[in-house]
């Protein structure tokens, strides 16, 4: 995993921004149940390579498992690849969890993993990651690999010299609401002026719509992105502007912010804390994580599929299940901070040891009862084509000084236009 994960975020946004899935996809190909040789595809740190590499090992008596690291535009690559058909398609696929929703209408394309035995088993993974790739029906594309619940990440020092609070459980008493995060991070600048608790304005927004129930367009196809849960995200977002409390930190800026302190809190998923860790190995026990203000929020994490063309479902589906059992899910996240779908890895060694980096933090404190505690919310397939206007407004006022007013009608009336395209009503 590296930090070019957030950039992939954006470019899912972008693609689904492009193109439906429905129309690239051609013929749905035939299923042969006895294939000996199987194909895998993910995306480097999509999962742990250890356990892939054990995986071909554990069912060498029956098949030979080919795993392949797919560089690039996953999403793109994949669906031109179910397009075209043929032995090119692999048996077994990860697909992104900010595009699954972007493949649900094409749910033919894919093997219905509830009849190959994922309903027996699909209590061992948090229900609000299952449903997210869910037909309305109730087939199931996707078996949950990890996901993202997010906290406040903060440097120890800094707080300190803030005179903040630094326990981890003191800042969590204190810092709750989006109004003690404002309170706390306003200390945090008076004090530290070179420092500030926001990275920029879309991300920003994205976190607090991720804390909701509610998206830009609801269960019966209707547009709702001009509804007051996205106002309230935006007034949120904007609220880091107008306080001075923005950083403007973007990617190429972002490992600087991390290690100089520009960012001394840096709102994320999990996964993130590898981030971090990697952008500034020098503050090794200066930071700390504590729950997200607002309550908890999902940031990523993603699925394993089996395409229709499968060669053999039930042998891929015993592969995907050893892989994600909660015993090997809790080794994605020693090898890869893949972020375990299934809550019993939660108890694990691999996920109760202290940290070092974050000064011996059990993280899993935190990051535990968050992703148990994530909001279900739709995402209709249209989602993140329907949200990027927003974020794009909200970086016209961050490097353009474009009055929010406007540009909260200028994203409005773009997303509108974007929904109808895509069939939204």
């Amino acid at each position: 995993m590296e930090l070019s994960r957030r950039r992939f975020l954006q470019a899912s946004a972008l693609t689904a921004a492009a193109a439906g899935f429905t129309a690239a996809c051609g013929s749905s190909g035939s299923t042969s149940a006895h294939g000996k040789d199987l194909t895998l595809w993910y995306w480097g740190g999509g999962l742990s390579d250890k356990v892939v590499g054990d995986a071909k090992t554990h069912f060498a008596a029956d098949i030979t498992l080919t795993a392949s690291s797919i560089g690039g535009d996953f999403k793109q690559k994949l669906v031109t690849t179910l397009a075209a058909g043929g032995s090119s398609v692999p048996d077994i696929t990860g697909i992104k969890g900010e595009d699954m929703a972007s493949f649900i209408p094409s749910a033919s394309k894919f093997l219905d993993l509830n009849e190959l035995g994922f309903k027996d088993i699909a209590s061992q993974y948090l229900a609000w990651k299952t449903k997210r790739a869910q037909t309305p029906d109730g087939k199931q594309l996707g078996f949950p690999i990890d996901i993202g619940p997010t906290g406040m990440y903060y440097r120890v020092d800094l707080f300190e010299q803030a005179g903040l609070p630094t326990d981890p459980a003191q800042v969590a008493a204190q810092v709750k609401t989006w109004d003690d995060f404002w309170a706390a991070g306003a200390q945090l600048h008076r004090a530290v002026p070179k420092s500030f608790p926001v990275r920029n304005l879309p991300e920003l927004f994205s976190i607090v719509i991720n804390q909701g129930t509610k998206r830009f367009v609801d269960e019966n196809n209707h547009f709702i992105g001009d509804q007051d849960h996205i106002r309230n995200a935006w007034n949120t977002a904007v609220k880091s502007q107008t306080s001075g409390l923005n950083g403007k930190v973007d990617d190429n800026s972002w490992n600087a912010a991390i290690a100089t302190g520009t960012l001394g809190v840096e709102l994320g998923a999990a996964w993130h804390a590898l981030d971090i860790e990697q952008a500034a190995p020098d503050l090794k026990g200066k930071w700390r994580v504590a729950p997200m203000p607002g309550g908890p929020a999902n940031d990523g994490g993603s699925f394993l599929a089996l395409p229709r063309q499968c060669r053999n479902p039930e042998q891929a589906f015993k592969i995907i299940s050893w892989i994600l059992d909660p015993e090997n899910d809790a080794r994605g996240f020693t090898d890869a901070a893949l972020f375990p779908a299934a809550p019993a890895a939660y108890k694990l060694p691999a996920m109760t040891t202290g940290d070092p980096y974050f000064g011996g933090q059990k993280t899993i404190d935190v990051f535990g009862p968050a992703a148990e505690a994530i909001p279900i919310s739709y995402e209709a397939p249209a989602d993140a084509a329907v949200m990027a206007p927003y974020r794009t407004e909200l970086g016209n006022i961050e490097n353009n000084g474009k009055s929010p007013d406007a540009a909260w009608n200028d994203a409005v009336s773009q997303a509108k236009q974007i929904a109808q395209r895509q069939g939204v009503s």
